[in-house]
């Protein structure tokens, strides 16, 4: 699977963004996805993912209530999108398929297999 992120940008504190994820080579549908970020000088962090058949959402604390992950199967899609951003929320963001199909809950790097080149976001004023 190969996946292509796009969507990232500049805006203000406070802004929206939407990133999406396309993925071509085979269908993802029966996998987890997910979207991670690394902002300089840190280290890679879990953003949000959403479980195999889209009906369970997981997310970081940070990005709880302003950050809403989904999928669009038929169009083999994924997507972040993002509200009331913040300085910190600058990162590049990846989006990511898991290794393993069927599965619901999957949060740590090492569990997701196939990855895309990224997208920066950044937030200032």
């Amino acid at each position: 699977v190969q996946l292509a992120e796009s969507g990232g940008g500049l805006v203000q504190p406070g802004g929206s963004l939407r990133l999406s994820c396309a993925a071509s080579g085979r269908s993802f549908s029966s996998y987890a996805m997910g979207w991670f970020r690394q902002a300089p000088g840190k280290e890679r962090e879990f953003v949000a993912s959403i479980s195999w058949s889209g009906s369970t959402e997981y997310y970081a604390d940070s990005v709880k209530g302003r950050f809403t992950i989904s999928r669009d199967k038929a169009k083999n899609m994924l997507y972040l999108q993002m509200i009331s951003l913040k300085p910190e929320d600058t990162a590049v963001y990846y989006c990511a398929a898991d290794k393993t199909g069927f599965r619901v809950v999957v949060t740590t790097e090492d569990d997701f297999g196939s990855w895309g080149q990224g997208t920066q976001v950044t937030v200032t004023s």
